[in-house]
């Protein structure tokens, strides 16, 4: 006979089992829906701003109940700073694939073309998808103004990335400040994004971003310094 100890002991372990199956399935369940409240939070913060966005707005356009979201995200705060992350990833992956290989001036051309297309499909409404975010929330929350910095250093960096090897190929001059020139790329690009906001035209971005690369032209070897 099997001893009774044994058999509670193998019961427990299948209830163990079941529970755990049970609470993987609705933690696969559970992600899904917070990715969909997620991405409907982004997409209105986007277009909307973070301050017309509300908890209940969020929730209409997710489908999801209260507690769901709550469930989820405790506060508005905490759903910024998620929409924060999920912006910086999205953006910054495309960045990278834009940039990991810049070697030239042309490149530079490349990149700016890019960015000024994508935004001239919205004829410039809405910004920069991280620059907006800063404009609402770096002066009211501390934490997302310090997430915010640090996603922009790591912009910034793949753009100094990208003139350091200019440098070291030749392309430009050994007195070429890599890190200032990405810090007036980066400037021109969101002082440009916000001009064609305001100005449902992309013409002032172009023209910001021509400016910042012909300042990097400048330091081109096959260019004279200035005297």
């Amino acid at each position: 006979m099997v001893p009774v100890s044994l058999i509670a002991r193998n019961l427990s372990c299948v209830a163990d089992l079941t529970t755990s199956v049970n609470s993987t399935r609705l933690t696969a369940r559970g992600a899904v829906t917070r990715e969909r409240i997620l991405r409907a939070a982004a997409e209105l913060m986007y277009v909307r701003g973070v301050g017309a966005t509300t908890l209940d707005d969020v929730r209409a356009a997710s489908s999801t109940s209260k507690s769901q979201l709550y469930r989820y995200f405790p506060d508005k705060d905490a759903l910024v700073r998620e929409v924060i992350a999920l912006q910086a990833q999205e953006l910054l992956e495309r960045e990278r694939q834009r940039l990991e290989r810049l070697n030239s001036i042309r490149g530079l051309e490349r990149w700016r073309d890019a960015l000024v297309q994508s935004n001239a499909l919205r004829n410039g409404a809405y910004g920069c998808a991280l620059g907006s975010l800063a404009n609402e929330v770096a002066d009211k929350d501390e934490q997302a103004r310090s997430a915010l910095a640090e996603h922009f250093r790591t912009w910034e960096s793949l753009l100094s990335a990208g003139l350091t090897r200019m440098r070291e190929a030749g392309v430009l001059r050994p007195e070429a400040d890599p890190e200032t020139l990405a810090t007036g790329l980066m400037a021109a690009l969101q002082g440009g994004y916000l001009l064609a906001q305001t100005a449902r035209d992309v013409t002032p971005m172009r023209i910001a971003l021509d400016m910042a690369i012909d300042h990097v032209r400048s330091y081109s070897a096959d260019e004279k310094p200035a005297s």
